[in-house]
């Protein structure tokens, strides 16, 4: 009877396709952070309650708007 071992190392391959796809998704959240927050910090206080937005939030918006890149 022939035994067969299904013991297998992981793939430098997978591992650095795992870590080059992790670093693209941050680079997307940092970029949707950096976007979200300059373009709602450049309008005026009358263009931010138009959207219904306080200065206060756009850190909170630019967050969230990372999270979702």
């Amino acid at each position: 009877m022939t035994s067969i071992s299904t013991n297998q190392t992981a793939r430098p391959a997978s591992f650095f396709g795992r870590l080059f796809a992790g670093l693209v998704s941050r680079h997307h959240q940092a970029r949707a952070y950096r976007i979200t927050r300059r373009e709602l910090s450049a309008l005026n206080e009358r263009e931010l309650a138009d959207l219904g937005i306080t200065r206060g939030m756009i850190e909170d918006i630019s967050v969230q708007a990372a999270r979702r890149a």
